[in-house]
């Protein structure tokens, strides 16, 4: 059997007007097969036999006979246009695009505009805010500061008045106390002076000087006359040998020790005053082991006497170095000591 051949072309595409226009762009083919989709801006005219497309270069010749008129054939849009087609289309609609474009940015423009414009109120409403919060907070702190100033120029003021009145009181009684001291020295008897002053030139601790045979007569003898003179005059003898010693006692129960027949048995009994005391403190004379208990009160009396003879001993050796004056008023006050322990008065009981 012989093979059909295949036609190679449609045998009317010189003359077939579908084909025309699909080779000039104008007519796209369809899948769908409803009908041929023409892109472009054609116009509906009927074609007769006589009619003949008009020429164009590029194209295929016109058809020499149409065995019938044709009919105008319905775009269909749902089909691409040609780039031929679209240039003839923008040229026929390119002024109405062209508005409604202008129209759409400047809506577009128009309405980023009042965006902005709220948002960039809305910051400056909050920026105010903050501003007028910030305000506020640096005159809440302004007044805060100008009262810590008012406080502390207040402060400083009653400071300096009451240094100034401080000073002012520590110069009046600076003042009375010059004033008391030059009506004491005024009431002084010269010759107390003059005797520590001729002592001073030349100290000794001879008691037949006329300074130490006034202070042994008025002072040093009543202070360490006791009841147990004999007792008494072992420790007159120790204190100006410096050989006395003073110690507390270290228990109640301590037992007494056997000494000559003047010392009394037990802690509860003075042994030079012979008065039923707690006695708190011992003394002991020279190197002997012997103890005596003595009372708070024979404990003053012999510490006064002791200051005493201490200090014109540091006199004698040279430790005290000031002018006459200022000796002079230590040691009445030493001699007011002894005064004072004589008559019973001391400042507490050890």
């Amino acid at each position: 059997m012989d093979s059909l051949e295949e036609p190679t072309g449609c045998p009317a595409r010189g003359r077939c007007p579908v084909f025309l226009a699909m080779s000039s762009g104008t007519v796209c083919y369809s899948p769908s097969g409803m009908c041929p989709a023409f892109e472009g801006n054609l116009r509906e005219e009927p074609w007769d036999t006589d009619s003949q497309p008009p020429t164009e270069e590029g194209r295929p010749p016109p058809l020499g006979a149409v065995p019938g008129p044709w009919k105008t054939i319905s775009l269909c849009k749902a089909h691409r246009e040609p780039p031929g087609a679209l240039a003839e289309s923008s040229a026929g609609e390119g002024p109405a695009a062209a508005q409604l474009d202008v129209a759409r940015l400047r809506s577009s423009s128009v309405e980023i505009r009042e965006k902005g414009s709220e948002f960039l109120k809305e910051e400056l409403c909050k920026a105010q805010k903050e501003l007028k919060l910030k305000d506020e907070e640096c005159e809440r702190l302004s007044k805060v500061r100008e009262q810590l100033e008012e406080e502390l120029e207040e402060l400083t003021a009653s400071l300096f008045e009451e240094a100034h009145k401080m000073v002012r009181e520590a110069n009046m009684k600076q003042a009375a106390s010059e004033k008391q001291l030059r009506e004491a020295r005024g009431k002084v008897d010269t010759t107390l002076f003059a005797e520590f002053q001729a002592w001073r030139e030349s100290p000794t601790l001879d008691k037949t000087c006329p300074f130490l045979e006034r202070v042994y007569r008025e002072d040093v003898g009543p202070c360490l006359d006791f009841t147990m003179q004999e007792l008494s005059t072992l420790v007159r003898a120790a204190v100006e040998d410096n050989t006395l010693t003073i110690e507390p006692v270290a228990s109640p129960a301590l037992p007494a020790v056997k000494v000559a027949a003047v010392e009394c048995d037990g802690t509860n009994t003075c042994a030079l005053s012979g008065l039923a005391r707690a006695c708190r403190h011992r003394i002991r004379l020279g190197d002997s082991e012997s103890h005596y208990y003595i009372s708070p009160s024979s404990r003053a009396r012999i510490t006064a006497v002791c200051n005493f003879f201490t200090y014109i001993r540091y006199i004698q050796q040279g430790l005290v170095r000031q002018d006459a004056e200022p000796m002079f008023w230590e040691v009445m006050r030493l001699r007011k000591e002894m005064s004072l322990a004589k008559l019973g008065f001391f400042p507490h009981e050890a």
